[in-house]
């Protein structure tokens, strides 16, 4: 009687945990599809800011979620597949796979809170010196580009104020044609109206670009990184739920082999 309870408590146990494993396979798509909406979104949407970094950590981490989400993809097809067929050899592949997507968005959320916590620095460090000695140089589009969005879509004209320009290779030559600031400085863009600086004419943001941008990039490291790490915990999860579910059937597996 009582193998007979045991058997029936173990089946119970198995379609449990087959359902609980359905019902985690969802919740990883949804999280893959998170994970990788969030890393295509970093860099169609920041790619313009790049140029103006030191470090490839930022796009590291935003490349690192993209592989992640579209492994998700596949492997939750395969999660459904294993746990359909109940075969522990997809399964452990499964398992295995989960493991390694844990890995890989780890690691990207790492990435993001260590850069996050120098991300100040870099751009004290480096903004000043790319804005006022590559800005408007030969070969050097993509920054004039970045350097132009960056002013007029956060309303702020120099790294740190707008005197910085004043030490400009560009101001200082011939091209700049009188103009004390770029022309992406104004309040109102019209050809020429850098040569004027006075607050009305151009923005005079306190602290200047090196702030807005600051707080910009700061804020989507801490979407990366609590994407990254919430995605990944909830794989370990699985991870759990599918070791569990393999090690029923290796146990159901030797009971009927016994009963032969």
């Amino acid at each position: 009687m009582s193998a007979i309870y045991k058997d029936d408590q173990e089946d119970w146990l198995t379609v449990c945990l087959k359902y609980l494993l359905f019902v985690f396979n969802f919740l990883f798509w949804v999280g893959g599809a998170a994970v990788l909406g969030v890393g295509v979104w970093t860099l169609v949407e920041k790619s313009d800011y790049l140029s103006l970094l030191a470090s490839s950590t930022f796009a590291a981490s935003a490349y690192i979620l993209i592989l992640a989400g579209s492994l998700v993809v596949v492997t939750g097809f395969l999660g459904c597949c294993a746990v359909i067929r109940e075969q522990r050899s997809c399964l452990s592949v499964y398992f295995f796979c989960l493991l390694f997507i844990f890995l890989i968005e780890l690691v990207a959320g790492v990435l993001a809170y260590v850069y996050y916590q120098r991300l100040s620095e870099e751009l004290k460090q480096h903004l000043s010196q790319t804005m006022t000695e590559n800005y408007a140089q030969p070969e050097k589009t993509a920054i004039t580009v970045a350097v132009d969005k960056l002013q007029q879509d956060f309303k702020c004209c120099g790294s740190n104020n707008s005197h910085d320009w004043m030490f400009s290779v560009y101001i200082s030559s011939k091209q700049a044609e009188g103009r004390v600031v770029p022309d992406s400085c104004c309040k109102t863009i019209t050809p020429n109206c850098g040569k004027r600086d006075h607050p009305s004419n151009i923005y005079k943001v306190e602290g200047g670009c090196i702030t807005k941008l600051e707080q910009f990039l700061a804020d989507h490291l801490l979407v990366i990184g609590a994407v990254g790490i919430g995605v990944a915990c909830l794989q370990l999860a699985g991870a759990v739920l599918t070791a569990c579910f393999i090690y029923l059937l290796y146990k159901e597996e030797e009971e009927d082999f016994g009963t032969l």
